[in-house]
């Protein structure tokens, strides 16, 4: 595997474990022999780098975190091993499953623009043989391009076999503001949004078990699940996508989210990207520029502290 899979294999185990505990990590950006990613609390903010030294061996740099409780308590993930410093085999997903088996993810969580997609899929022997031969695998590897044709023929292959459950950034800011008031949290919408795929998908077929991967503690996602759903033996996982099952349900939700950004960014003739970056915050201006800041509502996640970035 390449180095730089490796940091970004790196990059996304901190990146679910930090937002576990309610910290926003943005989308990385390539630097010299790496890559660089910020995290973000409460009005605390620090960046991370991922970078191959000398030796070439994958590192992690915390030099640029001060040293607040929340740096102390980042840094503590990687000494406390609880983000590796990359393996080639690291997962938490049993080696004896059996199939039929559910797999379930989303996309667009750390995208301000768009909407939050979740895909469920089902995999049984028949389907896991022709997903192997596509070579499907985690869409945080693909390019964009890649995960267009390749969602088109998991679409053939699954059939009906698959549920998508999309919620658009004006529904997702309404949902959330109603969280806020409850004094939950985003990880409250995503249980409700994978429980609603899971029993979905179950009225069409049948299955014992489902994987997931990890965004919150698992008695979130039970309590979500109604009868059918919490008779399954759900199996909650860092890098769950190295499971074919849960790729392919990131390869689908992935490819849901980038072809209604694309149509959305075409109502407003604009193009609107990926990710939280300052890209992001240059073309959400030209928007409320343009239509005033109540566009932010439909095409944006108001939560993020981009929104303040924007409106300055």
């Amino acid at each position: 595997m390449s180095e730089i899979k490796k940091a970004i294999q790196i990059y996304e185990d901190f990146r679910k474990l930090l937002s576990i505990n309610e910290f926003k990590v943005s989308e990385y950006k390539e630097i010299n022999y790496g890559l660089q990613f910020s995290i973000q609390k409460l009005g605390w903010s620090g960046n991370v780098r991922v970078y191959q030294n000398k030796q070439e061996k994958v590192k992690v740099d915390f030099s640029q975190l001060d040293e607040s409780e929340y740096s102390r308590f980042i840094k503590s993930l990687s000494e406390g091993n609880s983000v590796p410093i990359y393996k080639e085999v690291s997962s938490t997903i049993p080696n004896d499953l059996t199939l039929p088996i559910i797999g379930s993810d989303e996309s667009g969580k750390g995208d301000y623009f768009g909407s939050l997609v979740i895909a469920c899929i089902y995999i049984d022997e028949k389907i896991l043989s022709q997903l192997t031969l596509l070579n499907v695998r985690d869409s945080k590897l693909l390019s964009d391009i890649r995960i267009l044709e390749i969602a088109k023929d998991i679409r053939k292959i699954c059939q009906n076999k698959f549920v998508i459950v999309e919620i658009s950034a004006e529904r997702y800011n309404q949902i959330y503001a109603k969280l806020e008031n409850e004094k939950k949290s985003l990880n409250d919408l995503l249980a409700w949004a994978h429980a609603k795929a899971i029993e979905e998908l179950l009225s069409k077929v049948q299955c014992r078990t489902a994987i997931i991967d990890q965004f919150a503690d698992e008695k979130l996602l039970l309590e979500k699940l109604q009868e059918q759903g919490k008779k399954l033996n759900i199996i909650q996982a860092y890098r769950a996508e190295s499971h074919i099952a849960v790729a392919a349900a990131s390869i689908l939700a992935r490819d849901r989210f980038i072809n209604k950004l694309n149509n959305l960014g075409n109502q407003y003739n604009t193009k609107l990207p990926k990710g939280s970056s300052s890209a992001v915050v240059t073309v959400a201006r030209q928007l409320v520029e343009k239509n005033g800041r109540e566009i932010l509502e439909k095409v944006a996640k108001l939560h993020f502290k981009t929104t303040k970035e924007v409106l300055g």
